[in-house]
């Protein structure tokens, strides 16, 4: 029997189609913030994806794949709409576009979330396309606020993607506001704040809410966390790297899932922790979701300096 989620993950599920072999396109199920919930869930926390799928075969799919990765359903709403389409043309360097002026996502629903929603769920985590979507962005920022008011844990994933112009500017102030917990990468910050000025966009981000814990990824270049005036640093760990799809989203819910799972380790150990999941993600190909045994053994290999 799945478990009640404690850490729920709005946004978008959506369908990858990656052009292979000329003419050839394959579908993968994705989102941003659905590959958090997978994430979490493969690590052994107790997750759920909260948005709105379509019931045509694509939907299907994601319906299938939430159910086989243990996501609490009971946050998951299907629609009578069309679904949301990412088309990756070209994968080296990546060119995508999206299909869904009026997809389902757009008409998630949290009055239809669990009504104990507020007492079970410890966590919760925003982030991706959804954030940059129509009214959907309203929606989630009022669900933020009011999971704020509750006493959640709020975390923040902006995922830049192409959707987010400068109207995303006050999305991005708003929720870095309500977050408790922000991951960023470098080409994130550069694009959120169309600048190359990766340290000074660093600085202007926690400007924002200078309690909140920041999380800085820079691929091989390892990642660093900030909290207050202090900063810690990891060193990527010596591994062979298959591709990178979903490293970002695999290295999120490890810090969460450290966060919450080990609330009085040293900020050396969710670091670690985050960055061991992260790369464990990139030994296979896809957006992997990686599983506990795996990420501990990678933790020893993750160097962490002050």
């Amino acid at each position: 029997m799945t478990r009640h989620a404690t850490i729920v993950c709005a946004g978008e599920a959506l369908t990858d189609l990656l052009r292979q072999d000329g003419d050839l396109w394959r579908s993968h199920v994705g989102g941003s913030t659905w590959n958090v919930a997978r994430a979490l869930a493969a690590l052994g926390a107790a997750s759920g994806f909260a948005g709105a799928i379509s019931r045509c075969v694509f939907g299907d799919a994601l319906w299938r794949a939430s159910d086989a990765a243990g996501l609490d359903l009971r946050y998951l709403q299907r629609v009578d709409k069309s679904p949301l389409l990412a088309i990756v043309p070209d994968s080296t360097p990546p060119q995508y576009f999206f299909i869904g002026d009026d997809a389902a996502d757009l008409y998630f629903d949290p009055k239809k979330m669990p009504s104990a929603w507020p007492q079970e769920a410890q966590w919760m985590h925003f982030g991706g396309i959804s954030l940059a979507r129509g009214a959907l962005d309203l929606t989630l920022i009022a669900l933020a606020e009011q999971a704020k008011a509750h006493g959640l844990r709020i975390s923040y994933d902006p995922n830049w993607r192409n959707l987010m112009g400068p109207a995303y500017d006050a999305t991005l102030q708003r929720m870095s506001e309500l977050a408790d917990v922000i991951k960023v990468s470098d080409e994130d910050l550069r694009a959120l704040f169309r600048s190359h000025d990766t340290l000074g966009s660093l600085g202007r981000l926690r400007a924002l809410n200078p309690a909140a814990l920041v999380l800085l990824t820079r691929g091989a270049g390892g990642a660093s966390l900030y909290r207050g005036a202090q900063a810690w640093h990891a060193k990527a760990p010596a591994i062979d790297v298959i591709d990178t799809v979903g490293a970002g989203d695999a290295g999120m819910a490890g810090l969460i899932y450290s966060l919450q799972q080990s609330p009085d380790a040293g900020m050396d150990a969710h670091l670690a922790f985050a960055v061991a999941a992260g790369s464990t993600a990139c030994r296979v190909a896809g957006a992997h979701a990686p599983g506990l045994a795996d990420v501990q053994a990678l933790c020893d290999g993750v160097i962490v300096t002050r």
